[in-house]
């Protein structure tokens, strides 16, 4: 395992050691990430969507996110990278597992996509001055890490005055520990056992209180529910499993 790890890291070396074993999977659509695979088409929408409207892009542009700057942390293989690219960000992705870093790399190489792909953490790019990010992904990473507040207070400040973040994880309740832990990973398998610790999900009130105080506003939580007969995720009323909110910097 090779990572960036800064004094004021919030990184979880287990939870980094953990997806290097399978880095090689990434883009294997039946392989061990096959479940980010089936979810990619509801984040993929809920975020074009949302960036469309904050910035009053044009819906009907090929790539209506000409100009702006994307963060994708955590970003793994480059499942959302690519496809933030294609739409036109200047996309970075960052993450903390060397080999994850090497897979989106070549991955990304092979499809003749420029991504400016990083080892590293979000507390050493604010270490490094690299914020003023339009848009920043954290997609599945925040109940990954080992000090969640401080984690997403780094985030916040890698954001442009009035920009984006896009914030997704697990709601920490019974229903989402009998499906998203003990029905993902032992009973369906969709995921390898020990994926997700179901004490570090977060509840949307929790989310909020990491932020309390920073120049922000948060909105959400904004359900997304799996249907077992379509296969299919959706957007949904229902916040209990998995949810996203967004965050916006106030304007300067």
């Amino acid at each position: 395992m090779t990572s960036q790890a800064h004094a004021r890291s919030s990184i979880d070396p287990a939870e980094v050691e953990r997806f290097s074993r399978i880095a090689a999977e990434w883009w294997d659509p039946k392989g061990k990430f096959a479940p980010l695979h089936r979810f990619n088409p509801v984040r993929l929408g809920f975020i074009r969507d949302q960036v469309l409207h904050h910035y009053q892009r044009d819906p009907t542009a090929r790539r209506p996110f000409e100009g702006l700057r994307l963060l994708d942390i955590g970003c793994g293989g480059g499942l959302l990278s690519e496809p933030m690219s294609r739409l036109g960000f200047e996309t970075m992705g960052v993450d903390a597992s060397a080999r994850n870093i090497g897979t989106a790399a070549a991955h990304a190489a092979e499809q003749g996509l420029v991504i400016d792909y990083r080892c590293s953490t979000a507390e050493d790019l604010l270490a490094a001055g690299e914020g003023a990010f339009d848009v920043i992904l954290n997609m599945e990473v925040i109940e990954h890490v080992a000090d969640p507040g401080d984690y997403l207070r780094s985030c916040a400040q890698l954001l442009k005055p009035g920009g984006l973040m896009i914030v997704a994880t697990l709601n920490r309740t019974l229903k989402a520990f009998a499906l998203a832990k003990v029905g993902a990973e032992y009973v369906l398998r969709w995921l390898p056992a020990g994926t997700h610790d179901w004490r570090k999900f977060l509840k949307p009130e929790e989310l909020r209180g990491f932020l309390a105080g920073a120049p922000v506003a948060v909105d959400g939580p904004f359900g997304v529910a799996f249907d077992p007969l379509s296969g299919r995720w959706s957007q949904s009323g229902d916040a209990d499993v998995n949810y996203m909110m967004t965050v916006v910097r106030n304007a300067a």
